[in-house]
């Protein structure tokens, strides 16, 4: 289920007065709990929806007049009919420019540029996005498909987009070691790629070109007339048959945006990936109580005074192993204060988990 959709379930969840969980009392502190948590998920929901618009209608239009496609549904048609999406950081960049918004940071990661924010640029927060997926697909051993639609580093913000370890040519860095270590490096280019943008389809280790739309070049005609004068069209510079039949930048000639995400789809089929497992590790049932119940958690009584400090402390923590969907997982909880002796607990059950190359799952509610 999409993200989007999950959520939606999620804060369309039972009336108020719907069976309490664990038989907890239906008290006023639980109302209170449950009609503030709801409020928080449809707002949620809402900010979400509003990410999903892009850089808003009249960028979209323009956007769809030359005949592409928005970032999110290339992922729908590239994705096998029916296959779940798990979009990271959604909400990124939500109000850190202030009025200059960057709808959930400029990009879709899985990766697509979203060229109707900002043209598909580069912010601090979308390098950061960027990074973050090849740091998850690099742990997964998961192949990267980077749907490019980008004019590279925003300009105005370049200062802050190169100066770090983790800055943007971290990008290229880990692209060239991934591709090293067996993990395809695909790109799609759907647009006009400058600069940065440019370097993606380039040290890919196979790359497909839409005729027309796509574009590779470090600068632009603009740029060239005003370095050289010569006067030069943007296919003639960096088209599809430019790159495909002298370059040799791209290896797939594309006639449209359908055309060139079936091309993608048969790069991957031809990638010889190892085959994911197709059925879950040992049967499952369903949760006890239904997961939309947990929002009217409460506390039954006034949470108690500290202990004092001559009283032994209590543990404030439970760790151990479970099943979810048939997926071994270890669970950390923990309420209260985190005293030294939890937290060295906590941390030999992580180390355990990482040995063993168990995913973890936190419920924090601690100090």
């Amino acid at each position: 289920m999409p993200l989007s959709s999950a959520f939606a379930s999620y804060a369309a969840a039972t009336p108020l007065g719907a069976a309490s969980v664990l038989h907890q009392p239906y008290t006023p502190a639980r109302v209170s709990v449950e009609s503030a948590n709801a409020a928080v998920l449809a707002k949620l929901h809402a900010d979400l929806a509003a990410a999903h618009l892009g850089g808003g209608s009249k960028a979209v239009m323009r956007h769809r007049s030359r005949s592409k496609l928005l970032p999110r549904e290339r992922i729908d048609a590239i994705l096998d009919e029916g296959s779940p999406f798990l979009e990271l950081s959604p909400l990124a960049g939500y109000d850190l420019y202030g009025e200059e918004a960057v709808p959930a940071g400029g990009l879709v990661t899985g990766i697509a540029n979203d060229a109707t924010v900002k043209g598909g640029t580069y912010y601090p927060i979308t390098v950061k996005k960027h990074l973050r997926l090849q740091e998850v697909a690099a742990a997964c051993r998961l192949p990267c498909l980077y749907l490019v639609d980008s004019g590279g580093a925003n300009l105005p913000r370049q200062a802050e987009v190169f100066p770090d370890r983790d800055h943007f040519g971290r990008i290229f860095y880990n692209q060239a070691r991934m591709s090293a270590a067996g993990l395809p490096q695909l790109a799609v280019v759907l647009g006009s790629c400058t600069a940065g943008g440019a370097y993606m389809p380039a040290m890919a280790d196979e790359s497909v070109i839409v005729a027309g739309n796509g574009t590779i070049f470090l600068a632009g005609p603009p740029l060239v007339k005003a370095a050289t004068g010569e006067v030069v069209s943007a296919e003639d510079l960096g088209g599809a048959a430019l790159h495909c039949a002298t370059s040799g930048v791209t290896d797939h000639f594309a006639e449209d945006e359908l055309h060139a995400l079936a091309l993608a789809r048969d790069l991957i089929a031809t990638a010889n990936l190892p085959s994911a497992p197709t059925q879950l590790e040992a049967d499952w049932e369903e949760p006890l109580y239904p997961a939309h119940q947990l929002r009217g958690l409460a506390p039954l009584a006034p949470p108690s005074p500290p202990p004092a400090a001559s009283a032994p402390p209590a543990d404030s923590s439970s760790k151990g192993f479970g099943r979810m969907y048939g997926q071994s997982v270890g669970v950390v909880a923990n309420a209260g204060v985190l005293r030294s002796d939890a937290a060295l607990k906590g941390s030999h059950f992580i180390q355990l988990c990482c040995q063993r190359g168990v995913p973890l799952l936190f419920l924090q509610d601690i100090n």
